[in-house]
């Protein structure tokens, strides 16, 4: 039997790469007090944005990015930057949670990011890897290194 450690486990479950790829899908997460049922919304805030932006993040990009993943009350549970290795993925594919494919689309290379992404956008009643747990808020403060398969294109100059 292989083992692997707790933070090892959940950044595959967290970037959805090998021994579980999770793609959650929006979900009911909250009901009114008239009994309607709501959804949270995903959060997104620019927390620094390059004064030129050539090209922009879209579904089917291959990304490179840096993260730091932590819940909502500030407990960190993964960080590509304290590994030193970029996580690399295609966007709207289901590679990754629906909040980071939501998220992180019309965004610039060398953007940074916050997102807070509902459980109903993360992992919803399973939670992960036990760091998550479930119904947790999750929040990443992203940064995008560079789009690996396109150049700018004319229409984008």
């Amino acid at each position: 039997m292989v083992r692997i450690s707790n933070s090892a486990y959940l950044a595959m479950l967290t970037m959805g790469v090998g021994l579980l790829t999770y793609s959650a899908t929006p979900a009911l997460a909250t009901s009114s007090s008239s009994g309607a049922a709501a959804t949270e919304p995903l959060k997104i805030e620019v927390m620094h944005r390059p004064s030129t932006c050539l090209i922009k993040s879209q579904k089917g990009d291959k990304l490179s990015m840096h993260y730091d993943g932590t819940l909502l009350e500030g407990t960190p549970f993964d960080s590509s930057r304290k590994r030193g290795q970029p996580f690399e993925f295609t966007l709207g594919k289901g590679q990754v949670i629906a909040g980071w494919d939501q998220g992180l689309t019309e965004m610039c290379p060398q953007e940074k990011r916050r997102l807070t992404i509902p459980s109903s956008l993360a992992y919803g009643d399973r939670g992960a890897g036990g760091v998550i747990p479930p119904k947790a808020t999750l929040v990443f403060e992203v940064e995008l290194l560079a789009i690996k398969n396109r150049k700018p294109g004319k229409d984008e100059l």
